[in-house]
């Protein structure tokens, strides 16, 4: 990544573009409508989005399709390039089911219909391949425009008769003996239906052509791989393959082979009593198909290469802070575990979100990053507090720009925070993701939490707890609004625009 002195000190300016879903504040806000995964597809044409009810949203730009397998004239390219410099806009396109809630008898829980990760993959004929995932399942779905048709004008004809006509006839049921044609009708009836009914009675219908509707159909369903909750999914540079990574294991899958997978990574230990980390985030390298990255709870990120060993359980490169480590402390581990992993677009930078910072890694270097930038370094005097109200277990994702110098992450109180390379200002900028960019946070009493569903990496908090009691924390202590955070955030591929949920609402901010 070869960095001029201009574009390392250019700090974005991000301006409000767009909001879907945003709810009055007397309107109460159902479970089942928080969003819960974002994605663009690589040509940015699409942005799909899952919820905890388990639905696919999938948002197309205006005034047109994405610009993958199409063809143009020169004039169609100059506009297109006339037009490039203002940011897209979107629009509702479709949405579907991808899940349903199940419940597991043999293990006796539920599985829940949220939709944990979204994915594009590389579909032919202008279709739309996208893998989904529950805890449990991986469905792959595939969306494609088709033509709706409806009655558009009705025109008299005096001499057919309609249906509802041929049916209401008496000699239709009484003669029998006439000979018939080949339609079904009878001549002697057809002749005295012709003369005794009305033009307004008969008519000819003429189909009009109301446009393109998106119709999904599921593909494929890959299932019964795991035994523990899925975290990650991520489709393979080589069109034919994606991984599947729950909290011990990583499954490797053809898009075409649903009943069978190779599982490349396994770290469930013999005695489960000796479980010490989970893996938490799972991507494949942009480039090479045969290198992917994951994450752990303990803070380190490893490299494997799927060409020197069959099981990637041992060997390969770990990238791991070395100052994070440096002083122990109770929460050490709770706040240095990684929640997401993304890799750059050149495949030799990788970002990763742990709950204090955002770091940027270089893959020839192990031991330290190339730049780290802090997030939540003035709550780090609240840690007691935020590991009492769960909000410590908080999983923030992350994103990174197309050109591989900008950053981008949230926070508590709904703030988008963007940073850029070698930008004179650690700072960054800070953005409350709202439709009025100058309101203040609004304070909210805690909501009642809810029953947690059955995950190793939630064991921590049993592991942490023994010894120590609940006390419950006053939220209005902090600085910031616990209950509005801005978990899931997407970074358009080729241009400044990042796609932020909160809660039910999607905001889009462009710089």
């Amino acid at each position: 990544m070869i960095l001029s002195r201009e574009e390392a000190s250019t700090q974005l300016e991000w301006k409000f573009s767009q909001v879907f879903g945003e709810r009055s504040p007397s309107e109460e806000l159902q479970d089942v409508d928080i969003v819960s995964t974002i994605e663009f597809d690589k040509t940015g044409g699409y942005l799909a989005v899952g919820d905890r009810g388990g639905r696919v949203i999938i948002f197309e730009t205006v005034g047109g399709k994405s610009t993958q397998n199409q063809h143009f004239s020169r004039n169609e390219l100059e506009q297109m390039d006339y037009t490039s410099t203002s940011h897209p806009e979107y629009r509702y396109k479709t949405e579907f089911q991808s899940h349903e809630p199940e419940f597991d008898y043999l293990k006796s829980f539920e599985i829940e219909e949220k939709i944990n990760r979204v994915r594009w993959c590389a579909a032919p004929n202008g279709s739309m391949l996208i893998l989904s995932t529950n805890d449990k399942t991986v469905k792959l779905w595939k969306v494609k425009d088709r033509k709706s048709k409806k009655i558009k004008e009705m025109d008299p004809i005096p001499h057919v008769s309609s249906e509802n006509t041929l049916l209401a006839e008496k000699s239709f049921l009484s003669e029998f003996n006439t000979p018939s044609f080949p339609n079904g009708y009878h001549l002697e009836w057809t002749e005295n239906t012709a003369k005794n009914v009305s033009p307004s009675q008969v008519v000819q219908t003429k189909i009009g052509n109301l446009g393109d509707t998106a119709h999904a159909r599921c593909q494929m369903v890959y299932a019964h791989a795991h035994n523990f909750n899925i975290n990650s999914i991520s489709s393979n540079s080589d069109g034919e393959t994606f991984i599947s990574a729950d909290d011990l294991r990583i499954n490797l899958w053809n898009l075409e082979i649903s009943d069978q997978s190779f599982n490349i990574v396994d770290m469930k230990p013999p005695n489960m009593d000796d479980l010490t980390e989970v893996i938490t985030s799972a991507e494949f390298h942009p480039i090479h198909c045969n290198l992917l990255a994951y994450s752990s709870s303990r803070g380190f990120i490893r490299l494997i290469d799927m060409r020197q060993s069959a099981l990637c359980d041992h060997g390969g490169r770990i990238l791991q802070d070395a100052e994070s480590h440096g002083s122990k402390s109770f929460f050490t581990e709770l706040i240095t575990s990684i929640s997401d992993i993304k890799f750059a677009n050149d495949g030799r930078h990788l970002l990763s979100r742990d709950y204090m910072n955002l770091k940027l890694w270089d893959m020839h270097m192990d031991s330290t990053p190339v730049a780290t930038f802090k997030i939540h370094e003035h709550l780090r005097p609240k840690l007691c507090d935020l590991y009492n109200n769960d909000s410590i277990f908080d999983k923030f994702e992350c994103c990174v720009s197309g050109d591989g110098l900008h950053f981008a992450t949230g926070s508590y109180s709904n703030l988008l925070r963007t940073f850029s390379l070698g930008a004179r200002s650690a700072e960054g900028i800070t953005v409350e993701a709202g439709k009025n960019k100058n309101r203040k946070p609004i304070l909210q009493a805690p909501a009642t939490p809810r029953a947690r569903r059955s995950s190793l990496s939630n064991l921590a908090r049993g592991f942490y707890r023994q010894g120590r009691e609940d006390s419950s924390s006053d939220y209005y202590e902090f600085s910031c609004n616990l209950n509005s955070k801005l978990l899931h955030l997407a970074w358009h591929p080729t241009t400044n625009l990042i796609a932020c949920a909160s809660g039910n609402s999607l905001f889009l901010y462009y710089a």
